[in-house]
Order: structure tokens, then C-alpha cells, then sequence
């Protein structure tokens, strides 16, 4: 069973993963100049088409013939061997998967670009990933791409890890190569993503001891504890409540 009360709770989002997505994590892995450039070239080329489709408000179906291309003219992967379309899921397909040496890496699931990701798309790409038995999945309209990491702990839960706009990111901008880099063939054979995630969480779980630390919770600790008083021995004891 799914837990989707709790869905992308651990990275500062809200029930569903769909807003608040975590924060920059403080160390990427160097990206290759090659890799780089590509990153750069094909984000300043596809950001007008982006654009261009966007106005048309194309169906699902073309949408997802331009994330094809994005996956192989930005991202790095071959379009023939390593993406694959309507990927079979018990009796049921995911529009997109990608695969590296053979091995099944993230399952994508495309919505029309016009369309606004909701939580139960959400929903669905999810329990792709759940079925089978893939951690990381992406729920994009072209534009905006989610990205979860799936636990398989019982009950199944998932964390939003990225969540970009590729109209809002520049092509010259660190911070967005570094993003796309986690998305791209050779960070996933680095183990980007895995890398970045588990930055998310060692630094969620200092905030969250943080905010138990912090002066207001401190004080209403110590407004909850009840006085202390001296018994007949001299010994510092509680009163009762």
C-alpha cells in the first residue's frame, strides 16, 4: 500500500510534493565541460520551443515526442536504445523510461504541457514506480518536471528531490546546469541523484533538530514542566500537577 498522507513530507513539500521543493544542497559533483555544454546549448535551444508548443497547447501525446527529444538533445541519452515509450507496467504503461546498459534508471510520465501538475498525477506516476520496483520517478508536462525518489519501506512512500521550470532556468546559470546534470545520463552513471538526495535528508535532519533547539520550542518545554520545589531533606524535587 501507498502512503500518500505522508508523500514528500521529508523535503519541506506539502502532502503531495507539488509546492516548496527542497533547497540546494551545498556540494554537486564537477560536471564535464562536454556535458556541460551540451546541458547549456540544448536548454537554450529548447526553451523557445518550449514556449512555442506552450501557446499551441499541444496534446499529451506530442508533448511527449519533445520531452523524447529533451531526454536525447539535452540529457544525453539515445533516443533508440536507451529511451523507451509506453513502458508496460502490469497491464498498464507509463509513457517513458530510461534505460542504461539495459537497466531500467527512471520512469517518466508525461502530461500535456497545458495541463497543471496535480496531486493525483502524482498519484500515478508513483505507484508506476511502486509496481515496479523503480526508485526514481518524473512527472513532467514538458515545462515542469518533478522529480521523486521512491522508499519502498512499508507502507511505500516517495520525496520530492527536484522540482524544475525549464522556462524560469538560464542557460549560463550554475545553479541550473547543476540541476539538469542530476537529470542527464551521465549523472544518473554517477549516482547523482542518490548523491543529492541523501544530502537532503542529513540536512532536514539538522534542521528538524534545530527547530526542536530553538528558543520558542525551548520555552514552551519549560513552561510545561512543573515547578521545583525543596522537601524536608533539602533535595530539589517536582510538584505534582
Amino acid at each position: 500500500m501507498t502512503d500518500w498522507t505522508g508523500l514528500a513530507t521529508g523535503h519541506s513539500c506539502d502532502s503531495y510534493g507539488l509546492v516548496n521543493p527542497p533547497q540546494r544542497g551545498s556540494t554537486r559533483t564537477a560536471i564535464p565541460k562536454k556535458v556541460s555544454d551540451r546541458l547549456a546549448a540544448g536548454l537554450k535551444r529548447f526553451k523557445p520551443i518550449i514556449e512555442a508548443v506552450k501557446a499551441r497547447d499541444v496534446n499529451e501525446s506530442d508533448t511527449s515526442m519533445i520531452v523524447t527529444d529533451l531526454l536525447a538533445e539535452v540529457f544525453g541519452f539515445d533516443k533508440y536504445a536507451e529511451v523507451r515509450r509506453e513502458y508496460a507496467i502490469r497491464g498498464t504503461y507509463c509513457d517513458l523510461a530510461t534505460k542504461i546498459d539495459g537497466k531500467l534508471q527512471t520512469l517518466i510520465e508525461v502530461k500535456a504541457i497545458g495541463l497543471e501538475l496535480r496531486e493525483n498525477h502524482v498519484k500515478q506516476a508513483v505507484d508506476y514506480a511502486a509496481n515496479e520496483g523503480v526508485e526514481w520517478v518524473v512527472l513532467t508536462n514538458c515545462q515542469h518536471w518533478k522529480v521523486f525518489s521512491v522508499s519502498f519501506s512499508k507502507p511505500i512512500s516517495a520525496d520530492l528531490v527536484l522540482d524544475l521550470d525549464l522556462l524560469s532556468m538560464h542557460p549560463g546559470d550554475e545553479d541550473t546546469l547543476e540541476d539538469l546534470f542530476l537529470l542527464s545520463k551521465e549523472g544518473i552513471q554517477r549516482s547523482g541523484l542518490d548523491a543529492y538526495n541523501d544530502q537532503l535528508r542529513v540536512r532536514n535532519k539538522f534542521n528538524l533538530a534545530a527547530l526542536i533547539m530553538s528558543e520558542p520550542i525551548l520555552h514552551a518545554i519549560r513552561r510545561a514542566r512543573p515547578p521545583r520545589r525543596l522537601d524536608a531533606a533539602g533535595q530539589l524535587s517536582r510538584q505534582k500537577s
